[in-house]
Order: C-alpha cells, then sequence, then structure tokens
C-alpha cells in the first residue's frame, strides 16, 4: 500500500485530540508483520503506542501523534475534512500535513527499509499518541516516564513535525524553546478613585516593574536560538466601575527561553526585580516545556545527507516555532530532530499536503535509516 493510501485511511478516522479513533491499531497492523512488538499504552481517554523491532543499540525511535486539531467551520471547507479528497495534486483532510502524512511515511519507509535489510543493526522503534495537540499530560510524557522506569532509552529520534517551508526537506528543527508562564498577582488597597491618598493602586504599583521585566535583556541566545523574550499575555483588574481604585492585578506572561538560560535562573531574574520593586505580590510558576537542543551530529547529519540524496536541498537547521513532543523524548534521547512536510496549511481550513511530497518524504525516512543503521554515517 502507497503512501498516499495509508494517509489516506489515517484522515478518514476523527481523531480529535485527545482520540485515536483506531488510527494506533491501524499503524500497528502494519507493523507487527515486520516483527515489532507492540506495546499499547492507555491512560484516562488517551492512547499510546510504544513499538520496538529488535533489541540492540543503536535505537532509532519515529515520533508522532495521530490527534488533531478542530476543523473550525466545516461549511468553509471545500470538502468534509474527514473525508480524504484528493485535488490538483494535493491531498486535503484535517490532520494532512499535521501529522498523518509523516505517520504514514513512517510506515512505508520502515516496511521498505525492512524488506531491504531484514537483518539490519540496532533497533527501529515509534513512539505515537492521541494527546498532543491538547493538554499533553498523558501522551508521550507518561510514555517517557515508563520508558525511563525501565532504563529503556532512544539514540536518535526523528519526530513527523511539518517543518518544511517553500519545499519539502528546506529545514529541520533542531531544537526547541522552552515554555515558562507565570501568572503575577500585585496587591494593593481598594479606594475611591477621588481619595487616592487613602488607596494603594496595584497597577500604577506594577508599572515600573513591568517596565522594566518587559526591557529585560534576559539572555543573547547562542548560535541556535535567538534571546530570550517576555511577553504579556493578559491583565486583569478593577471591578467594572470608573471611580474605584482596585486592590489587586493579575498579570499573565510567558517566558520563550532558549538553553542559553535555565528556569532557574528566569525565575530568580523575576522576583529579583519585583523585589526591587517593594511589590506585595505572589507569583505562580507554570513550566511548560524545557527547551532542547541537538547540534550538527550523527542525526542531523545522516538526516541532511539524505534529504540532499533525494531531494537535492541543503537543508537548513531551525529552533522557530513553538513546543512539540520532542521537549520530552529528549529527556531520555540525546539527539532529537523534526522533519516534515510543509508547514503552510497546518490547522488552518482546508489543510492539505502534497502527494509526491508524501512519496518524498518517506523515501527521506527510509535512507535515514540506512544512514544511521546500514552506513553509519
Amino acid at each position: 500500500m502507497s503512501t498516499l493510501e495509508l494517509a489516506k485511511q489515517l484522515i478518514a478516522r476523527r481523531s480529535l485530540t485527545p482520540f485515536d479513533e483506531g488510527c494506533l491499531a491501524l499503524i500497528g497492523a502494519r507493523l507487527e508483520p515486520l516483527g515489532f512488538k507492540l506495546e499499547m499504552l492507555r491512560y484516562d481517554n488517551v492512547d499510546n503506542l510504544w513499538a520496538r523491532r529488535g533489541s540492540n543499540g543503536p535505537v532509532v525511535c519515529f515520533a508522532g501523534h495521530t490527534d488533531v486539531v478542530p476543523t473550525g467551520p466545516v461549511d468553509q471547507w471545500h470538502s468534509d475534512p474527514f473525508t480524504p479528497t484528493l485535488r490538483d495534486g494535493m491531498l486535503f483532510g484535517r490532520g494532512a500535513a499535521d501529522m498523518k502524512g509523516s505517520l504514514a511515511a513512517f510506515v512505508t519507509s520502515i516496511e521498505r527499509f525492512v524488506a531491504a535489510y531484514p537483518s539490519h543493526a540496532g533497533s527501529i522503534a515509534l513512539l505515537l499518541t492521541s494527546d498532543e495537540e491538547g493538554i499533553a499530560v498523558n501522551g508521550t510524557v507518561r510514555v517517557v516516564e515508563v520508558l525511563q522506569m525501565r532504563g529503556e532509552k532512544m539514540d536518535y529520534c526523528i519526530v513527523g513535525e511539518p517543518t518544511s517551508s517553500a519545499k519539502i526537506g528546506d529545514t529541520i528543527k533542531n531544537g526547541r524553546r522552552g515554555s515558562l508562564s507565570g501568572k503575577l498577582t500585585v496587591k494593593g488597597v481598594q479606594g475611591h478613585i477621588a481619595y487616592p491618598h487613602l488607596a494603594k493602586n496595584p497597577i500604577h504599583l506594577a508599572a515600573p516593574a513591568i517596565a522594566e521585566l518587559a526591557a529585560m535583556v534576559w539572555d543573547n541566545g547562542n548560535a541556535y536560538f535567538p534571546a530570550t523574550t517576555w511577553q504579556i499575555s493578559n491583565i486583569h483588574s478593577g471591578t467594572g466601575a470608573t471611580n474605584v481604585i482596585p486592590g489587586t492585578v493579575e498579570i499573565e506572561f510567558n517566558l520563550r527561553f532558549s538553553t542559553a538560560s535555565t528556569v532557574d535562573e528566569l525565575k530568580a531574574k523575576t522576583h529579583a526585580i519585583l523585589d526591587q520593586h517593594g511589590l506585595n505580590y505572589e507569583l505562580a510558576w507554570s513550566l511548560s516545556g524545557k527547551p532542547y537542543l541537538t547540534p550538527r551530529g550523527d542525526l542531523v547529519d545522516a538526516v541532511g545527507a539524505a534529504i540532499k540524496e533525494v531531494t537535492g536541498i541543503e537543508t537548513e537547521l531551525s529552533t522557530s516555532g513553538g513546543t512539540s513532543d520532542g521537549r520530552f523524548i529528549a529527556d531520555i534521547c540525546p539527539q532529537v530532530i523534526e522533519f516534515g512536510p510543509l508547514n503552510a496549511t497546518i490547522h488552518k481550513l482546508n489543510e492539505c499536503v502534497s502527494v509526491t511530497d508524501l512519496d518524498v518524504l518517506s523515501e527521506i525516512y527510509c535512507r535515514t535509516l540506512v544512514n544511521l543503521l546500514v552506513n553509519k554515517i
């Protein structure tokens, strides 16, 4: 079965996050005859699959997710989002690019590789979840915890996120920034707006600290990452009345940070500024993802060489964008990259992927396996 046909079967399953709707069973049925040992791990309403062929190292893992984001207004799609549709050389459907096309390419690349090298060195694994597009608490992070407890590790991992920009293969992600959020409550004294000497306006008190935090140079980044950024997402205060000085102000902010800073350093710098301004405050922190980085080495070279062999393109490395499940996998795998199809239509109406690119992607994944397990680039 071609990559296109498998992608169509996956898209036809209405796997709105966090539900899998049989995608993993479909993939497992293709892997088991190849000699993969399948382990289904279910937590609450989330389905996960850990599949492995071989018992020796090095371990090359493909990682991804079967869940998709909501479709948005169905009447604004040119065809039903869960009816895979071919039009002008493109495959349309929710998840076509993010990331059922990659999942299909994983499977067909492995099938071709195993047929050519049935006694290959090392192991091939897949870590797939139905909880990536949502809150991501019962998916990859839980499977990684299980693997950690068993002492099971990976050497290389390719996450099938859609990373290509203008042409398939032009960009791979060799890292991602971390995401640290804070909910800051600055306390004042509520009072009548005509008698400010009898009150303390927390907005006024917080303003100089906010300005300093916004202007702060947290770090200068490094060769792979831009400098850390601090941004406010929400401010809440007031009673709704126009003649009342509020008693508190709540400020929600986020730090997108690189490997040039640690979580503890960022927290310490924030508290130092707030304390310097003498604020009476409470600050609750939430870390949704640590940064990770895979410098040039075996995995980056192997994927880059495969892309060059198949497309003729010299790929570029990037750490831009949001977070991915790579942040969890990096805890048990020293080399993690993300590579997949074009990302122009992901999460949009009429999401699609090039039919030709599906075959190209499968070939690149297959040649990467050859590079890592046969040629050992």
